[in-house]
């Protein structure tokens, strides 16, 4: 084998080597309390959620976040994880609830509730709900991490 193409042969490792060495190290920026405009479904497929935790969407209040959101190459470790709610407001209702699952499909304005947290906001026939707003609230106000003067948690 000539050495231009054993370099070139050798370069696709190199990149899968650096994403999987980059992946584990993204530094998590959660833009706690503040607003997000966007839309809302909601899911009923129980299971292993992202957190690592066994969830059933169909009977317990949760949200799967968009995958933007995620920043560790292990969801389990991700501080969306640790803490993170989000509080979801539409129409004067508001209902508070923990970040379990990741949406694969939703984009960054998107959540996925579960049926219950859906049903305290609208009626379940709605399916897509627009003109919500949203955002990553602490459980109990605590911190995760070193606070940024703008809101900003750092994992």
């Amino acid at each position: 084998m000539g050495k231009q193409l054993k370099a070139w042969a050798g370069a696709p490792l190199a990149a899968i080597a650096t994403v999987v060495l980059s992946a584990g190290t993204a530094t998590a920026a959660i833009p706690v309390n503040k607003p997000v405009g966007g839309s809302m479904t909601y899911y009923t497929d129980a299971g292993y959620g992202a957190c690592g935790t066994r969830i059933d969407p169909g009977s317990e209040l949760l949200v799967a976040v968009s995958h933007t959101w995620w920043t560790s190459a292990n969801p389990n470790n991700d501080p969306l994880c640790k803490g993170i709610s989000v509080k979801v407001t539409y129409h004067g209702k508001t209902v508070t609830v923990p970040v379990r699952d990741k949406c694969p499909s939703c984009d960054a304005g998107h959540i996925d509730l579960s049926r219950p947290a859906f049903a305290k906001l609208a009626p379940l026939d709605k399916g897509v709900v627009n003109g919500i707003t949203w955002q990553f609230v602490t459980a109990g106000g605590k911190a995760l991490g070193p606070a940024h003067s703008d809101g900003v948690l750092a994992g």
